[in-house]
């Protein structure tokens, strides 16, 4: 991720030593394993910040007198909204626990993720060695259970998300950390529980982070797009799992895994075991087709997951899978029974094997792991991308962080896979999603407001934006997972996250709560939606001015988005000198996109401590080419010769005539019903 603990304490300010011990980060998730090695007690720990004002709620196997402490700092639950929308909770058999305490690994994960302890030692049954930690390791947290067990995964609804929001902020929370939401289409800003929740947390000066969704790699999937949240997709780190197979006429693959055993076995083609090739259940020839093998799979074949061919060979009692997938999805997460990943290009060389071979076998060495050997970051196919469905002047996502075989902690109680068959037991556990990238940068943003206390939540997110970058470790353009082409910015936003960077970004883009009245005002919302949005008894005004002459592309956002691009327009931006260079003179370079002419003026902004600390420019973007449909990528960079402070620009031009009739877009602005919980990868 960028942010190493030995450099930071190295690069040695007093803040820096800090690592966050005065924020508070509130997670909303499916609640916590107390006792796990990221949550201890620590001896460095100060006292509670004399700002927090919550509590520590008793529950089922949770006593707040062993649960609680100087790092979980608070811990409540919430029922009544789920309970009334899918009935009582099943806590027979500890199939849930009726308090904070967790019981679908998901809470823990993404809580140690953002402010876990530092715990030497961790690792996935010996795979991935080494000391964990959070982003922010000295940040107190505050568990927020919303999410609950049901079908395998973790379900939610609208009202208990919002109570917890509104508790989260009465006991004094900084950051609020919410791996959760609801895929396309979405329900209008004033009429969603997460977004609601997050202007009042905005409103409170919290900073609210939010996952983008795990619905890519289509285009428009982005969800939690108000631009008052901040967004995250999801991104590879340089950690690979190498495993080694070798054929019976010697030759030699590498795959990926987490196997941690030797296996040699019969090894045979899918066709052998499933009556049309397809490794889904409904087609296994009987109950002992794989019976002592090795089945070989693809995804072409049937569009199958991993996971269900993993479990439809398990039925047939086989021993294991070589899953072949495309080159731009394949993966190496934990499937229970033992699967190794490969590529079209290697499952159709081990195809010919087996239809050369009388008895086919193979050898699959255990796991390795290797760091560094391989190009990152990358976006992770499964990461939803922009453009944002209902609001697309706001750039979404906003930025990418590490979101793919995040080693964090688990609880022992629940199963790595949570699958039922699934009898592992194990205290660290791998997960991928947006819900785990979400909490590398709810971390990153508690050291931003340990450093910066008194920056709004526009600055802390206008701070990693814009210092964010788009290459990986190759000096390359980082590759859109999913497809074969450089990434760009509906896929990773304003680019990956780089902690150290965003706390000097030298210049941020600030917008308070009015400022984004006026964009609800410029989405047509009425004062009385808008109303609906605002914390109860605000004196925040919410009337719309006169005239229709708001734009959402007027916000004062660290990303410029112009979707409808058919004549020239003019953009304004604010920026405000944080920099510790008060004089400081910032000089623009400016990369327009293909298809269109953009030009910045001033070209140079001179700040002075004695006549304030805010400058304005405008941008002018005109089509220089005949288009329709199309989205293009720029940039407006601002440098003072140290730092560099990137403004994406994304432009689709369209002055082309519509043969077709251009409907007016309307919308049904009802409940948003129950809130789906977003899981790992999908």
């Amino acid at each position: 991720m960028g942010l190493n603990l030995h450099m930071q304490m190295e690069q040695s300010s007093q803040m820096h030593l800090k690592f966050g011990d005065d924020v508070i980060v509130g997670v909303l998730d499916t609640g916590i394993w107390p006792e796990s090695e990221s949550f201890r007690d620590d001896p460095h720990y100060g006292p509670i910040p004399s700002s927090w004002r919550g509590t520590c709620v008793k529950g089922d196997s949770f006593d707040p007198a062993t649960a609680c402490n100087r790092k979980v700092i608070g811990a409540r639950y919430y029922l009544a909204g789920i309970e009334s929308e899918l009935g009582p909770l099943n806590t027979s058999d500890g199939a849930e626990y009726r308090s904070p305490r967790d019981r679908v690994g998901h809470g823990t994960h993404t809580a140690s993720t953002a402010v876990g302890s530092v715990a030497p030692n961790a690792s996935y049954f010996g795979l991935g060695r080494g000391a964990a930690r959070g982003g922010a390791p000295m940040a107190r947290l505050a568990v927020y259970k919303v999410c609950w067990y049901k079908d395998l995964t973790g379900r939610c609804s609208d009202a208990d998300i919002l109570a917890a929001f509104d508790d989260a902020l009465c006991d004094g929370v900084h950051v609020v950390s919410a791996s959760l939401g609801s895929s396309p289409p979405l329900m209008p800003l004033f009429a969603t529980s997460t977004e609601i929740g997050a202007f009042h947390a905005m409103q409170r000066g919290v900073v609210t982070v939010f996952s983008a969704g795990n619905d890519g790699p289509d285009a428009s999937m982005v969800q939690n797009v108000s631009p008052w949240g901040l967004t995250v997709a999801a991104s590879t780190i340089d950690r690979r799992f190498p495993t080694v197979i070798t054929l019976g006429n010697n030759a030699s693959i590498v795959g990926e895994s987490f196997l941690v055993k030797d296996m040699k076995k019969r090894l045979v083609e899918s066709s052998s075991v499933f009556t049309d090739g397809t490794c889904a259940f409904e087609q296994l020839i009987n109950r002992t087709a794989a019976s002592g093998k090795i089945v070989l799979c693809f995804a072409t074949m049937g569009m199958v997951s991993s996971e269900g061919a993993a479990l439809a060979v398990y039925a047939g009692n086989g021993d294991g899978v070589i899953f072949a997938d495309t080159i731009s999805r394949k993966s190496s997460q934990d499937n229970f029974w033992p699967t190794v990943h490969v590529d079209l290009h290697q499952g159709t060389q081990i195809l010919y094997y087996i239809r050369a071979s009388r008895k086919a076998t193979v050898h699959i060495s255990p796991s390795k792991t290797v760091v560094g050997k391989t190009p990152a970051p990358t976006v992770a196919y499964f990461s939803s991308r922009g453009p944002s469905s209902i609001t697309p002047n706001i750039l979404k996502p906003d930025v990418t962080a590490p979101g793919v075989n995040i080693l964090a902690a688990w609880p022992p109680k629940s199963s790595p896979t949570v699958l039922p068959l699934d009898k592992r037991s194990t205290n660290w556990n791998f997960d991928s999603g947006t819900s785990m990238s979400c909490p590398h940068v709810s971390g990153i943003a508690a050291l931003i407001k340990s450093v910066h206390p008194t920056w709004s939540p526009a600055a802390v997110k206008s701070a990693l934006m814009t210092t964010a970058y788009m290459y990986d470790d190759t000096s390359d353009v980082m590759l859109a997972g999913g497809t074969l082409k450089a990434a760009d910015a509906f896929d990773v936003g304003a680019g990956h996250v780089d902690p150290l960077r965003a706390l000097d970004p030298g210049l941020v883009y600030d917008a308070g709560a009015r400022d984004h009245v006026l964009f609800l005002c410029s989405l047509g919302y009425t004062a009385v939606q808008i109303r609906q949005m605002v914390l109860p008894g605000s004196s925040l005004d919410t009337s719309c001015p006169g005239g229709g002459a708001l734009h959402a592309a007027d916000l004062n956002y660290p990303a410029i988005v112009l979707p409808e691009l058919s004549a020239p327009v003019t953009v304004k931006r604010t920026v405000t000198n944080v920099g510790a260079n008060r004089g400081a003179v910032y000089r623009a370079a400016v990369v327009s996109p293909q298809g269109a002419r953009a030009e910045v003026w001033p070209p140079e902004l001179a700040f002075s401590p004695y006549h304030g600390d805010k400058a304005s420019y405008y941008v002018s973007v005109t089509p220089a080419k005949p288009s329709r449909g199309r989205f293009d990528f720029g940039e407006i960079v601002w440098s003072d010769g140290f730092h560099r402070v990137r403004t994406p620009l994304v432009v689709r031009v369209t002055n082309l005539p519509d043969d077709g009739v251009r409907a007016a877009a309307t919308g049904d602005h009802g409940s948003h019903g129950a809130t789906d919980y977003l899981q790992a990868a999908a």
